[in-house]
């Protein structure tokens, strides 16, 4: 007596391949949109996060930078501005 019927056993591996298949042609067309895409925004000239980020980081380090100058020369005019205290005559 036979526990496995050979039909049943063809039919599972033909969906087993059929599954296979399904999953590289899946692979395959996720690779070819996201060609696309990458292609598209290179196109429009967009950035990419880490440039954004970099120029971020660079903006933000010169607003530090002016706003020391300017507390700089806000002092040094206060000090230019002051009376002096030797009378010269």
């Amino acid at each position: 007596m036979q526990t496995r019927n050979k039909v049943l056993d063809d039919v599972a591996q033909l969906m087993q391949n059929a599954l296979g298949v399904a999953h590289g042609a899946k692979s395959e067309a996720e690779t070819a949109l996201k060609g696309l895409v990458d292609r598209w925004l290179a196109d429009r000239n967009l950035v990419t996060r880490e440039e954004f980020d970099a120029v971020r980081a660079m903006a933000q380090k010169a607003r530090e930078e002016n706003a020391a100058l300017q507390a700089r020369l806000d002092a040094l005019e206060a000090a230019a501005a002051a009376p002096k205290d030797a009378d010269p005559a």
